[in-house]
């Protein structure tokens, strides 16, 4: 299981602006990314909203843009199941090099929620849903509000 060995976050998002990025393919499965997002930002106290976009290959740039426009973090949520050909690999690289990319240019966290995974069960098992083993929406969006903090935390030296 992936999930195992997965550290306890705990987050105090008070203050904290911060969008979720969530891509439109596989509807339930992104319903419960956002879900687990959501809550965790609510139950931190963070201010955020919530943006679509069509697929992952669309998350960096509208994370940039929402980084640019003052936001203190972003949670990248999206989804993609390997298919017969390439695309899968091509999608997988773009969304994670772009995020990645995002993060180190603008300073600021992007919360890694994007499952990439074989197969829709995978997927399921992942996306907070009753009956899922994990909750990685939820893990993205601490993730952000904790290297926000780390970053605040630095720069004010």
């Amino acid at each position: 299981m992936s999930g195992s060995g997965a550290p306890t976050i705990k987050t105090d998002g008070t203050g904290l602006k911060i969008t979720i990025v969530a891509s439109s393919w596989h509807t339930q499965i992104m319903d419960g990314l956002i879900q687990g997002a959501e809550t965790a930002l609510l139950e931190s106290g963070a201010e955020f909203q919530l943006v679509r976009v069509p697929g992952s290959f669309e998350l960096p740039v509208v994370a940039k843009t929402a980084l640019d426009a003052g936001q203190d973090a972003v949670v990248a949520l999206g989804v993609v199941i390997r298919g017969g050909t390439p695309h899968f690999d091509y999608v997988c690289q773009a969304a994670t090099s772009g995020l990645t990319e995002v993060a180190i240019a603008t300073g600021k966290p992007v919360g890694f929620g994007v499952l990439t995974v074989d197969n829709e069960a995978q997927a399921l098992d992942r996306a907070g849903l009753e009956g899922s083993h994990e909750d990685k929406g939820r893990e993205a969006a601490e993730a952000a509000i904790a290297t926000a903090r780390v970053i605040t935390a630095l720069s004010a030296g």
